[in-house]
């Protein structure tokens, strides 16, 4: 039993009390901040009292009954890290029962961090929906345990987010307008009411803010012990001192820890070791990646300040880089500079929490010190107590790292939380428990998966480069398209130098350059060498780039369009018989089991129907097909295969993306230019629209041709072995001179794409997306003879009948030129009330109108969800809202046929998106003959 107590000197103190002891005291007022915790040290373990006075420097657990020095010879789930997040995963394991099978594994003692080396922010309004599901399912754990009296230093004090320029608070409109559906509350603020809200600010430079309410603070140690203490009694066994010295695996599955205190035999292995997790990750064959590196972080502590009062707000100056709140009467304040100091740079990390600490840098911390000092003048005047240099660690994306390893299966992470452990880890470690325990997170986890990083993302000379300006990303203008600026010139295709001779400007994925769109226009240094230029998006309006877009455009839809494709993920798959034929069948919702030279657009579905992977499988011979995948698929669509492959070796999964260069050629004129470089017959009757053919280009052979482009336009992706590509890329480019060919990047693509309805995966479709919600049900083969992973929830889906839909948006009465535009995060209303939100954006110039894809929902007034029904999405008056202005919008259900010079029956014949489940195979347009 567990029981706040006040003590004579008036602190307050967490107390477990066995059954044959005798405690008097009451329950301390939850409202009251509490400091960091020590042990009080008794005469024996069982009556250890956890004291939370703020000045003590070091939390040392002295956990109570049911800890142990020596983990048990076998358990089902490992944890290494006793910090928040492995805290999190046991306490949510116990909840559900699994607390005897789960075994805490601490280096060193359990809550034992620095006081003066966490911020404790709390807040739920995050970058992406999924971030605030997570946020939130934290703040109800913190909340609920202060309720019951448990020690978390919880505070609602609101966070007031200021701000200096016009860009600025367009950013605090959309993230109002998003705060709607996804039901937080926050509102716009003018600059008086944020003196008003806070006294202490000056706001003489102030535009405005967001003030968000139910925002507050926390004691990251005392909702940590808190957490160990409530596992512990549901059976959970902790053992501090202890070290993972080596994770082992069996068949490509956890099957032991190795420790310094012996070996644990064990099913599940968590890594939350936090700002250790890269090297744990390590500790295992194959490696984890777990791509984190550390950079210095700053916390100032003054002496106290009179008046300050505790329910003195969090408030975040983002234009300055920095943020303060109050606490035990002082300020606390800290910052993500634009320019971050890498620490441990040459890989020698600390062993230890209490070593994890360095030499404050006074001349690196002065600008935000500055910054601080302008936003609250009066603090001039108020004596510092410390500078504070504690190193966190950051992922190469800024985002937290989540899920099943790519590596070694049930070998699970949770890392990556920088200084928001708190606010993240109650609903990080509630999906990795879920994982565990259920087989999937009740959250789409995508975006934060540790399968979307490859190797060289955990490089450490790549990690400690680009750590320079990950923190800032915290606080950073969230303009579309961000593009990171180191770890650049690193995945390059072979014909990337003619591409940025051609006057290429470049975005990255997956560490792969990719023209986003062209301009030779100061595409040369002062020597006339081609520079390499990255591509920026400086604005929430229309965007610098979208004349280069526009006459790229038109070039893919009434002459000829060429684009770098290489990034796509590229993986082949084949046996000896029709082991892979028989596996595709499992693992496909479509009929894989089509004619040699056949395309098969397909989605990978989990057990609930929701896409893992979004495809198109190229069938080479009776049993060799290539998949096409999403770029950001490239390590996830691997591990999912491999985690289904049949015993023996008998199926061959191989990765070929860096082997060969893709380059897509789309336009009217496509067929006739290829023609003249090929003897093989391109005419509709011998290579038919989805279809693939092996071709000579020129002088080169071996070259995968398919009838695709992935945007709706006619032409082909020729996948070119890379020693090839330069000469393709060359006859190619001469050939088509008289069509008037010309280079198209990523932008125009997506623009195609958007236009023409198409879903991408990681954009539109995710985990939790259905074939029946997006209007691909035209794709799933019921009947194949064959049952493949989510069937079942499909059939039901579809008797049932779906509780969103995937829709197309046009916004009327919006003017391009100076209104704001639609970037995907968007609400969607329906009849005034908000229904969805939009996915991916364009300005479409076919239509001549913004174009939005986006998802909508039927919400009976309770908020319960009823079923979608294409009537319903036609009958309504839709909205969308834009930082604040909602337009109006017509929906359509279908891909719409675009007016073009050149109409063609196989363009016209296809469409991506329709609601025809019985419709027979249009996947290839037959002409009569």
């Amino acid at each position: 039993m567990y029981r706040a107590i006040r003590n004579t000197q008036k602190s307050y103190s967490l107390f477990w009390r066995p059954p044959n002891l005798r405690c008097d005291g009451i329950l301390a007022d939850s409202s009251k901040k509490l400091g960091l915790v020590s042990v009080l040290h008794s005469s024996s373990p069982e009556q250890r009292c956890y004291s939370t006075g703020a000045t003590t420097e070091r939390w040392d657990s002295g956990l109570p009954s049911g800890f142990t020095n020596t983990p048990p010879k076998d358990a089902r789930v490992v944890i290494c890290g006793g910090g928040m997040a492995g805290a999190a995963v046991a306490y949510q394991l116990a909840q559900r029962g699994w607390g005897p099978h789960t075994v805490l594994i601490e280096r060193g003692r359990i809550g034992e961090g620095n006081p003066r080396h966490f911020s404790g922010l709390l807040g739920e309004l995050k970058p992406t929906h999924s971030q605030v599901l997570l946020a939130q399912t934290s703040l109800e754990l913190i909340r609920d345990f202060d309720a019951k009296g448990l020690p978390t230093g919880w505070k609602k004090t609101g966070s007031l987010n200021l701000a200096r320029t016009r860009d600025r608070m367009t950013m605090f409109r959309r993230m109002k307008s998003q705060s709607v559906s996804w039901n937080v509350e926050c509102e716009i603020v003018t600059p008086e009411k944020c003196k008003e809200l806070c006294p202490l600010i000056d706001i003489s430079d102030i535009v405005g803010g967001l003030w968000i309410p139910n925002d507050g603070v926390g004691n990251p140690n005392a909702f940590c012990h808190s957490l160990v203490l409530e596992s512990l009694d549901k059976g959970v066994t902790v053992a501090e001192n202890c070290s993972v010295m080596r994770v082992n695996q069996r068949n490509g599955r956890v099957n032991a820890v190795e420790t310094t205190k012996g070996t644990v035999e064990c099913v599940y292995f968590v890594n939350c070791a936090g700002f250790w997790a890269r090297q744990v990750g390590q500790m295992s064959e194959p490696y984890v990646k777990v791509p984190l590196h550390s950079a210095e972080h700053y916390y100032l502590h003054t002496k106290p300040i009179a008046g300050l009062g505790d329910q003195f707000p969090v408030v975040r100056d983002l234009d300055g880089h920095i943020y303060f709140r109050e606490n035990d009467g002082c300020l606390l304040a800290g910052g993500f500079e634009t320019m971050a100091k890498p620490a441990y740079e040459d890989g020698d990390i600390p062993m230890t929490t209490a070593e994890r600490k360095l030499l404050p840098d006074w001349d690196h911390f002065h600008p935000l010190l500055e910054e601080l000092l302008q936003r609250c003048p009066s603090l001039k005047d108020v004596p510092l107590d410390k500078l504070s240099n504690c190193p966190e660690a950051f992922s190469p994306d800024c985002k937290w790292i989540i899920g099943e390893s790519p590596e070694i299966q049930n070998y699970l992470v949770a890392a990556g939380m920088k200084t928001v452990g708190m606010s993240a880890a109650g609903g990080v470690g509630r999906a990795i428990a879920d994982i565990i325990t259920q087989g999937y997170s009740t959250v789409d986890l995508h975006e934060l998966d540790i399968s979307r990083f490859l190797g060289l993302h955990n490089n450490r000379k790549f990690l400690r480069d680009r750590v320079r300006e990950v923190p800032g990303l915290h606080y950073d203008l969230n303009y579309p398209f961000h593009e990171f600026r180191t770890g650049r010139n690193l995945r390059m295709s072979p014909i990337f130098p003619a591409l940025k001779e051609a006057g290429a400007v470049f975005s990255q994925v997956m560490g792969y350059e990719r023209p986003a769109w062209f301009d030779r226009k100061l595409s040369q240094d002062e020597r006339g060498r081609p520079k390499f230029r990255i591509a920026t998006t400086n604005g929430f309006g229309k965007p610098h780039w979208f004349d280069h877009v526009q006459s790229e455009y038109e070039n893919c839809r009434e002459r000829i369009g060429m684009s770098d494709y290489s990034t796509f993920t590229k993986i082949d798959l084949w046996s000896k018989e029709g082991e892979v034929v028989d596996l595709l069948q499992y693992l496909c919702s479509n009929d894989v089991d089509q004619p040699v030279g056949s395309i098969i657009h397909t989605g990978m579905h989990n057990r609930h129907g929701g896409y893992e992977n979004d495809c198109s499988l190229a069938r080479l011979s009776e049993n060799h097909y290539m998949m096409i995948a999403p770029t950001v698929q490239q390590a996830r669509c691997k591990a999912w295969i491999e985690r289904h492959l049949p015993a023996g070796g008998r199926v061959s999964v191989s990765d070929v993306t860096s082997m060969f260069t893709a380059i897509c050629i789309m336009g009217p004129f496509t067929r006739i230019m290829l023609s003249e470089l090929t003897d093989t017959e391109l005419s509709p009757k011998h290579f038919p629209f989805f279809t693939c053919k092996e071709l000579d280009v020129g002088l080169a052979n071996g070259i995968r041709a398919l009838n695709l482009t992935h945007t709706g336009e006619l032409g082909y992706v020729l996948y070119i072995p890379n020693e090839f590509a330069l000469h393709v890329y060359t006859k190619l480019m001469e050939a088509g001179q008289k069509y008037g060919i010309r280079h198209c990047g990523y932008y125009a693509m997506r623009t195609l794409r958007v236009e023409k309805f198409f879903a991408f995966w990681g954009q539109d479709l995710d985990t939790f997306t259905t074939p029946l919600e997006c209007g691909r049900m035209w794709r799933v083969k019921f009947d194949k003879g064959m049952d493949f992973i989510g069937k079942e929830a499909l059939l039901q889906q579809r008797e049932k009948g779906v509780e969103r839909m995937y829709i197309q948006l046009l916004i009327n009465d919006h003017d391009p030129d100076v209104d704001l535009w639609s970037w995907g995060g968007e609400p969607i209303y329906r009849d005034g009330v908000c229904c969805g939100q939009t996915t991916t954006t364009a300005y479409g110039f076919t239509f001549k109108k913004q174009i939005c894809l986006g998802f909508v929902k039927n919400l009976h007034p309770s908020g319960r969800a009823l079923t979608v029904t294409n009537e319903y999405v036609l009958s309504g008056d839709y909205e969308v809202e834009i930082a604040g202005i909602r337009y109006p919008a017509k929906a359509n259900l279908h891909s719409p046929n675009l007016p073009t010079k050149y109409p063609d029956q196989e363009r016209e014949a296809y469409k991506a998106t329709r609601d025809k489940s019985d419709e027979t195979n249009l996947l290839a347009y037959r002409p009569n003959n």
